[in-house]
């Protein structure tokens, strides 16, 4: 549930106070792009990574960024200490207003800016997953584009869910795994860590992007690679990362149980990642004071 005092174009402003029209031609057909973030101690933890997303998604798009990195940073921390949030997540939306033929002709900003904050989701260990062919389109130009149009991810994980699923595994045109709705997912095998490459049709996350820096430091060899769900299946562990998860093991897979749920390979990684988000918490406190 999302916290009560929010951040609309250029107001710090109370949720139910927010004006949003179905003139806005993005809202309504979902032209807009999004990233959710982890607050660590009151601090956006790596923000900046985040933003350079959101500045490529706006290229690809043909999306306008009138918004600067400090400037959106500025107000989502308005919106961080509005709701006294110490640990928890926060997301960035920003909607094309001019788009199509069914606006209005209301004044409104060229783009929407929306940031919110909500408390951390809670995830059960080890994560079960569904299996779901034809989930991702890898030949799609917006295949990388973490856009509103959501539906897909949130129909399919709902579809799990009544499944008795936590999440569920997407698989690409060529039946190769791809990520979960809202996680990437890595396979382990003789002490090995593999995850699709980004020809699949996965999101470059931000997690994993911190995996693939902090894991070989580690001595935990991390590489890209084409999976198949046989693959997963023959794997020694499974874990899935995300912002709002860290890494989280995985104990069975559309059935077929992994050999070791909440293996030491996932479990070292998480708290690698859990020193990580600290250390940049830590830096960004003192920098402030």
């Amino acid at each position: 549930m999302i916290h009560d005092n929010i951040f609309h174009n250029d107001s710090l402003i109370r949720v139910e106070k927010a004006r949003l029209s179905p003139g806005q031609a993005g809202l309504i057909c979902g032209y807009g792009l999004f990233t959710t973030l982890r607050i660590a101690r009151g601090e956006a933890f790596a923000y900046e990574r985040h933003w350079r997303r959101l500045e490529k998604d706006a290229v690809i798009t043909h999306l306008p960024m009138p918004y600067t990195s400090a400037k959106v940073r500025l107000h989502l921390h308005e919106v961080i200490r509005a709701n006294n949030v110490s640990e928890g997540c926060a997301r960035i939306y920003l909607v094309q207003n001019d788009v199509g033929f069914w606006q209005s002709d209301e004044p409104r900003p060229e783009v929407d800016l929306l940031i919110t904050t909500a408390d951390m989701p809670k995830y059960g260990e080890p994560a079960r997953l569904a299996l779901r062919e034809h989930g991702r389109h890898a030949a799609s130009a917006l295949c990388s584009v973490k856009t509103i149009s959501w539906l897909d991810n949130v129909w399919s994980v709902g579809e799990a869910t009544r499944a008795g699923f936590d999440e569920v595994v997407l698989l690409n045109e060529r039946g190769e795994v791809a990520e979960c709705t809202s996680a990437n997912i890595f396979a382990v095998k003789d002490g090995k860590v593999y995850t699709p490459p980004l020809n699949s049709g996965c999101l470059e996350g931000v997690t994993r992007g911190i995996l693939f820096e902090i894991a070989p430091d580690a001595g935990i060899p991390l590489a890209q690679q084409t999976l198949r769900p046989e693959d997963l299946y023959a794997a020694d562990e499974v874990f899935i990362s995300s912002t709002n998860r860290n890494v989280i093991s995985v104990g069975e897979i559309a059935g077929h149980r992994i050999a070791t749920p909440c293996g030491p390979v996932a479990k070292r990684l998480n708290e690698l990642f859990g020193a990580y988000v600290s250390e940049y918490a830590d830096r960004r406190l003192t920098a402030a004071l």
